[in-house]
């Protein structure tokens, strides 16, 4: 696992306006945290050792069988755990296309898997960092296709259904209800796939990898329906407004994104230098993403936020010489 993730604000003082984080920044999480402050006593117990609760609240909500979904500590345990199953069973090769999650080739790597083809491919979808979505997926072309839906609800464009992924037979799909709703720190998300891949999954997952309070606030962030960004339309429209904004600038190129964040890349300096100087005189910090495989110095990743800030960013930007 590779440091840089972003969200880095802990190296700056008073970062005030954070576009590193793909996550929705102006979430209102107060009924969230009484809800947890009323069911603290769970920590004294051992929680479900396979978060069984959980599990079928999804399989409700999505309409797939029960057997079709594994909850994880996070998209990254699955990613994790589906990669162990991987090399465990024999499948040597993996493919991932880059620029894309540091993870899906750093965990194929843990578990001794080599670049190659006819073994597992690995696709994130809205892809990070790029924004991207991919419309035909190569189900046909690998033993396993796995798919990271992370950020399915941070973007209008149609992707894969859960029932579609538990039909296909041969596709591990992963979600993230730490993107869905913005509750990064509980560290909650699952795994959708054929009933048949998710018992093989089982073989290797820890017990009581996800804790009693993140299975709590789980159930309760579902059954009650809860949508973090009031208007996922006007805030898309307003991350496209912010990447013409940013196109507008001579230094700026922004690639186009079909989601909340972008990447972008600056010829006159590094991202680096781009980076410290809106934390040290902006307090603003946004993503270096020149640690992403097949990027360079140049190239950083921003997610949109309110119009007022990110119209603050844009004039930061300007500044900058």
């Amino acid at each position: 696992m590779i440091q840089g993730h972003g969200d880095d604000t802990f190296r700056y003082k008073d970062i005030r306006m954070n576009f590193s984080s793909n996550i929705y920044a102006h979430a209102d999480l107060g009924s969230l945290q009484t809800f947890l402050t009323e069911r603290m006593g769970v920590i004294s117990q051992y929680p479900e050792p396979d978060a069984y609760s959980l599990a079928t609240v999804i399989a409700q909500r999505l309409h797939v069988p029960i057997g079709s979904v594994l909850v994880t500590n996070g998209a990254v345990e699955a990613i994790y755990l589906v990669a162990q199953m991987l090399a465990g069973e024999g499948i040597r090769h993996y493919m991932v296309s880059q620029p894309t999650f540091s993870e899906y080739e750093d965990a194929c790597k843990m578990f001794g898997m080599e670049k190659g083809e006819g073994g597992a491919c690995w696709i994130c979808n809205p892809n990070n960092p790029t924004g991207t979505v991919a419309r035909r997926l190569p189900l046909d072309k690998y033993k396993v296709t796995v798919i990271d839906q992370s950020y399915e609800d941070l973007t209008a464009a149609r992707l894969m259904s859960p029932a579609e992924a538990v039909a296909a037979e041969s596709v591990i799909q992963i979600h993230s209800l730490t993107k869905t709703y913005a509750v990064p720190g509980l560290r909650v998300g699952y795994i959708v796939a054929s009933e048949a891949l998710v018992s093989r999954l089982q073989r290797w997952q820890r017990p009581w990898s996800v804790n009693a309070l993140a299975v709590e606030a789980g159930k309760w962030l579902l059954l009650h329906h809860v949508s973090v960004v009031p208007d996922l339309s006007a805030y898309l429209a307003e991350t496209q407004r912010l990447y013409r904004a940013l196109n507008q600038l001579p230094m700026i190129q922004a690639l186009p994104t079909e989601t909340n964040f972008m990447l972008a890349r600056i010829e006159s300096a590094t991202a680096a230098e781009l980076k410290e100087y809106l934390a040290t005189k902006h307090r603003m910090l946004i993503r270096d993403a020149s640690n992403f495989s097949g990027l360079n110095e140049h190239y950083f990743r921003i997610s949109a936020q309110r119009p007022e800030e990110n119209d603050a960013l844009i004039a930061a930007i300007a500044s900058f010489h």
